[in-house]
């Protein structure tokens, strides 16, 4: 095994894992660990904390007395932690009739319904225990959360205007074939970033078990509310594809952080029942 005549003053030494790299100083014979560097990651990659509005010592008590100030602050953030995990199963509907002038035209093709099918029994498979199902009221997406209901015919159901397909903010880079009128960005926009404030924050303090909802909506709404989760630029909700009917799993733990656990699974369908657009 040959022997190095000479060490370099600074030698870089990359874990296995690859979570944590070293370097090695000569003249002061001390190791140290990549998160000790002076790094400090850019603005827009700054984890906003109270991003739903609801962390704990963000909260305060109108009861707070003067004498106890601090006291009473920190059983008011015990009182105001969650305990439980929400999990949100985002389904995009399955394949529709694009030829449809309205909505009710825009009924799900025959492959559509198989792949509502396939996505029901999935979900039964999981055997997770399902909250409720929310659907968009649209004609594709009711179709499609009633066949997964078939599968799953314990859990309540639900509707809400505020999940409709839209145009939810001008994507960058923009897209030469995509180009919605403008004022539909204020008023789509909006109306899924409501979608978002309404779904998508952390457990109430007296959640004592976790909850799953399935909520059964559209292409551009999904990627919308995965970059808002987790604090990627709203704009680049383009760049994500999705196929029909499938499964996007976000978990918002107790701290507040959002877990994407899966985006657009289709792997429960087979290669010919897979379509995207």
């Amino acid at each position: 095994m040959p022997v190095y005549s000479k060490i370099k003053n600074i030698c870089m030494l990359g874990a296995v894992s690859g979570l944590a790299g070293f370097y090695y100083l000569k003249e002061k014979n001390v190791a140290f660990t990549s998160w000790t560097s002076n790094y400090e990651p850019s603005p827009c990659a700054k984890w906003d904390e109270n991003w739903d509005h609801r962390a704990p010592e963000h909260i305060r008590s109108r009861k707070t007395s003067l004498v106890n100030k601090d006291n009473n602050n920190n059983i008011n953030i015990e009182k105001n932690t969650p305990k439980a995990c929400r999990n949100l199963i985002l389904i995009r509907h399955g394949q529709y009739n694009l030829k449809g002038l309205s909505d009710k035209e825009r009924y799900l093709t025959v492959l559509g319904r198989l792949q509502a099918e396939y996505t029901g029994k999935r979900l039964r498979e999981l055997n997770l225990p399902y909250t409720n199902i929310v659907k968009s009221t649209m004609a594709r997406a009711n179709e499609t959360g009633s066949i997964i209901s078939v599968q799953l015919p314990t859990v309540p159901v639900s509707h809400c205007d505020l999940l409709r397909e839209g145009a939810p903010i001008p994507p960058e880079p923009p897209l030469g074939d995509y180009r919605p009128e403008a004022h539909k960005f204020y008023e789509d926009g909006a109306r899924i970033e409501a979608a978002f404030r309404k779904y998508f924050h952390r457990a109430d303090p007296d959640q004592e078990n976790d909850s799953y909802t399935i909520i059964v909506c559209h292409g551009n709404v999904i990627r919308y509310l995965v970059c808002r989760a987790l604090q990627f630029p709203a704009e680049a909700w383009l760049r994500l594809s999705l196929y029909h009917a499938s499964i996007t799993w976000i978990s918002i733990t107790p701290s507040g952080r959002c877990v994407l656990r899966t985006f657009g699974d289709a792997g429960h369908m087979p290669p010919e029942a897979l379509t995207s657009t």
